[in-house]
Formats: C-alpha cells, structure tokens, sequence
C-alpha cells in the first residue's frame, strides 16, 4: 500500500511540475495552521505551481504570526470552512490541523468536488480511513496523503538509481533508524503539542508518524 502511495505523489509531483509549465497555479485553501509541517506550503507560493487564495484558522494570533512570517494578509484567513467557501473556490484543499479533523475536511469538501491532500497520517482509525476513501470515490476527487520524504529530491534519485539505473541489483532488505527526543524536547510550539499528545486528536501517535 506504501508503495502505491508513494507512487501516487511521485505521479502528482510530475503532473504539478508540468501544470506549472503549461497552465495557472492550482487554486488552494489551507485548513488549519497548527500542523507546522503547514510552513512547506506556505513557503512554495514562490515556485508558481499553486496559489493561496484561502486559509481557514480560527485561532486569530496563530493565523496572525504564520500570514506575517510568509507575507499573506489576514483577509485570506476565515474562521470556518463555510465561511471561505462564501468567498472563495478552492481546486484543491491542504489539511494541517489535527489528523483527527481530516475526515471532517473530506466530508466538507469532497462533495464539493474539491481535492484533499491531508497531512501523514491519514487518519485516526481505520473507521475514519474507510469514510475518507468511501467520499474520495464517490465524488471522484484525489485524496493524497502528505509523506513529506515523498517530495525528497535525494529520495527520488535514490529511487532512479536503484529501479532505473540499476546500480546495486534487488533490494531484498531495508533497515530504517529514525526518531528524535520528542515533540516537547525538539520545541514544537503550543499550538501543535497540545493535540499532538493527544490520542483521539492523533491517533497513535508517533508510533504511526513515524511508522508511516
């Protein structure tokens, strides 16, 4: 399933590059900021692949500190989802706030005929899974799931050297070692700590973030 997924990003990464050559930035509304892996699309405007037209962040002084970090104005910022919908019509949504909310995020916009892409993981439980994929088909949208390794450029060209190239013959075993001290020991700020700690607002945890 990995393997699918993975594949799934690497083909959306290449459709983006070349949407960027030939057509307009993809319209997107961010949901949510305390995720901070939030910052990567916040940060991308720039490239020209994708433009900001909404976000939806209901704590004001978050909203407040992230738009005057990346140089947005607070009137792209709605406290809800019903509220930017009034507004504006997002191509395709980015979710960053608790992974309890995706499904919420999916239910909202995918009837709408609105792309998801949530942050890792994608759910809290597999019930919730089962829903998301249930909208995803039924309204025919792309739900992606953001590994954020997945947009590595050094993976992609580990991944050309071995399966491309062939430098190094099958690969039969792969031993990972990854992790760090904790949210709270590396600084994660407030707003991100106090669901990420969380079992229903996170689910497992860092067991399935890094696991995933």
């Amino acid at each position: 399933m990995k393997r699918v997924i993975t594949f799934i990003l690497t083909i959306f990464s290449f459709a983006m590059m070349k949407a960027q050559e030939q057509n307009p930035p993809v319209k997107v509304a961010v949901i949510g900021l305390t995720h901070t892996h939030v910052h990567w699309i916040l940060g991308r405007e720039d490239r020209g692949d994708i433009e900001i037209i909404g976000i939806v962040e209901p704590n004001t002084d978050l909203a407040e500190r992230y738009t005057k970090q990346h140089g947005f104005s607070m009137d792209i910022v709605y406290p809800t989802m019903e509220a930017l919908m009034q507004e504006v019509q997002p191509e395709a949504v980015t979710a960053f706030g608790t992974i309890y909310d995706h499904l919420e995020v999916v239910e909202f916009f995918a009837p709408k005929g609105i792309h998801v892409m949530v942050e890792k993981p994608l759910a809290v439980s597999l019930a919730h899974a089962k829903k998301m994929q249930a909208l995803a088909k039924k309204h025919n949208i792309h739900l992606l799931t953001n590994y954020e390794t997945t947009w590595y450029g050094s993976n992609l060209k580990a991944y050309e050297m071995v399966h491309q190239d062939n430098m190094i013959g099958d690969i039969r075993k792969i031993v990972v070692h990854d992790g760090h001290p904790g949210p709270k020991e590396i600084g994660v700020n407030v707003e991100f700590l106090e669901w990420l700690i969380d079992p229903k607002y996170n689910g497992a945890g860092a067991l399935t973030d890094f696991g995933c």
